[in-house]
């Protein structure tokens, strides 16, 4: 009886990764392909002696549309695409970019969270004091701080503690005692929650908690509806009296699965303990399930005023379908200081106002770095700004080093990356590959002075389609830790190098070349 139940689960997810291929973008751009070569066959067989008109005003339609994607505010990556999908198939190509670029599922969605956005962008005061300072010790710690205060409500705070968690388990671990200890409120926020040890022994917590009184919210993505819990999950939680919700369900044809959604992985514990980082909950995170050898994660806990923010990111996503939103009783909730050195600036990006947050910070340690800049990041999916950052950092002598997995998660993923190996390589960037397993964690670090830590790949979704939300640390004491992480996953990586690249398999290198021409939806 136990395996015919385990083996209904695994056909009824089965059907949800059919959906979820067919409903991608990739898939609805296969499927109008496909359509058009039907549709224009069978003209040619019906309407023979209109086919050249046809042809003209198809070659009209398609300058128009050029036209308007080169006077776009677009990427100029994406841009490419674009165009190149409009050409090969321009009778649904340009019904195609309208329907992803409209949203029509997510439009009420977007605005609600926009104006919440924009309510909000004062409700945490940045101190004059910890200001002053910054701009004494450290002018470019003070520029990046100021254009994270106008891109949101992102202060900079000191007398913040963060601690480094080097993986999954470590993470895991604190932050049970770290629940175990709440009081007043609980948030969790995350992309993927998935039933299982690690979720089951938060969970555990969660509704003990609950029964004692204590606030407990729990968010999750609504990819994780489409494939990984039940509809009626949020309604099975209320009966433990946690509230719950999902954010942006997944509605077949009136939204494309990729698009605004909700990637950060947040928990705030009674206003005064954040964390963030790579790891989800579920169990791959914690290495109780082997999927792609040992997972290899990152996340850091905060403690002290800047927890703030990240109180104010859950609320604003809690938030987008409230009547009578509550911000002000949570975010100022009186965390109590902790004496330490550095500033800490706690940031989210938001795809609805066209500003590339999580790219532009990432792309300022590069442009400032004197001595290097080491990443470990999962995807390699890169727009031509990013690159030629990676490019010029190396060129300038900066040590600029990468880590990435040595066995994917998607092997499209993993081929498009190594399409730019060669162009990296070549100007000086080494990369490596981790050879236990999957890296998925989203660390920089450099000069021994500057850290992220979060949410943000190094791809399209990331910088350009999803909620994200990372940390900016400055002198503050985990950063060597950071870097001595860094710095022992790399004695388990095999170098890349122009050899291994030219040795590379022909079907990764085709399918690389290929999927670059769509890298932007994918």
């Amino acid at each position: 009886m136990e395996n015919k139940s385990v083996g209904m689960r695994l056909i009824h997810k089965g059907k949800k990764g059919i959906i979820y291929t067919i409903f991608s973008r990739i898939g609805i751009m296969l499927m109008l392909m496909l359509l058009q070569i039907l549709v224009m066959f069978g003209l040619v067989f019906r309407f023979s002696d209109l086919w050249p008109y046809t042809t003209s005003a198809m070659a009209v339609f398609v300058v128009i549309m050029v036209i308007y994607l080169l006077n776009s505010r677009m990427d100029s990556t994406a841009k490419l695409t674009w165009l190149l999908i409009i050409m090969v198939v321009p009778v649904f190509g340009a019904p195609l970019f309208w329907y992803t670029q409209t949203e029509w599922g997510h439009r009420m969605e977007k605005a609600r969270l926009a104006k919440i956005i924009q309510e909000t962008r004062t409700a945490i005061v940045q101190d004059k004091k910890t200001l002053q300072k910054v701009k004494e010790e450290s002018p470019e710690t003070m520029a990046l701080g100021h254009y994270l205060g106008i891109s949101g409500c992102f202060p900079i705070y000191e007398n913040t503690k963060v601690t480094y968690f080097p993986s999954g388990e470590a993470k895991f671990e604190e932050l049970l005692e770290q629940l175990k200890k709440a009081k007043d409120f609980i948030f969790l926020e995350y992309f993927i929650v998935e039933e299982g040890i690690m979720w089951g022994s938060v969970l555990e917590i969660l509704a003990q908690k609950a029964a004692e009184g204590v606030e407990v919210r729990v968010m999750y993505d609504g990819m994780c509806e489409f494939a990984l819990l039940p509809h009626d999950y949020p309604k099975r939680l209320a009966a433990l009296g946690i509230k719950c919700k999902m954010f942006a369900p997944v509605t077949p044809f009136l939204s494309t699965h990729y698009n605004y959604r909700d990637h950060r992985k947040i928990v705030v514990i009674d206003g005064q303990v954040a964390f963030t980082g790579g790891v989800n909950l579920a169990d791959e995170y914690i290495n109780q399930k082997k999927r792609f050898g040992y997972w290899k994660d990152t996340a850091i806990m905060l403690n002290g005023p800047a927890v703030k923010s990240f109180t104010l990111m859950f609320l604003q996503m809690w938030n987008v379908e409230e009547k009578n939103p509550e911000f002000y009783r949570f975010v100022n909730a009186s965390a109590t200081p902790v004496k330490t050195d550095g500033y800490v600036i706690p940031y989210g990006d938001c795809p609805l106002d066209g500003d590339k947050v999580g790219e532009n910070v990432y792309m300022d340690i590069l442009n400032r770095a004197n001595h290097y800049v080491h990443i470990m990041t999962p995807y390699l999916i890169l727009d031509g700004e990013v690159e030629t950052a990676l490019k010029f950092a190396a060129e300038r002598g900066v040590d600029v080093k990468i880590i990435m997995p040595g066995i994917p998660d998607k092997k499209a993923a993993y081929a498009l990356a190594k399409s730019h190996y060669a162009s990296l390589v070549d100007a000086g960037v080494k990369i490596y590959e981790y050879t236990p397993g999957f890296v998925h964690a989203k660390v920089f670090v450099s000069d021994d002075c500057k850290a992220v830590v979060g949410t943000i790949n190094l791809d399209y979704r990331s910088l350009y389609h999803h909620f994200e939300c990372a940390a900016y640390l400055y002198q503050t004491d985990c950063i060597s830790q950071i870097e001595l992480d860094f710095e022992e996953t790399l004695k388990e990586c095999r170098a890349v190098t122009k050899e291994t690249i030219k040795k590379e398999k022909l079907w990764i290198k085709l399918t690389g070349w290929i999927l670059k021409a769509v890298a932007p939806l994918m």
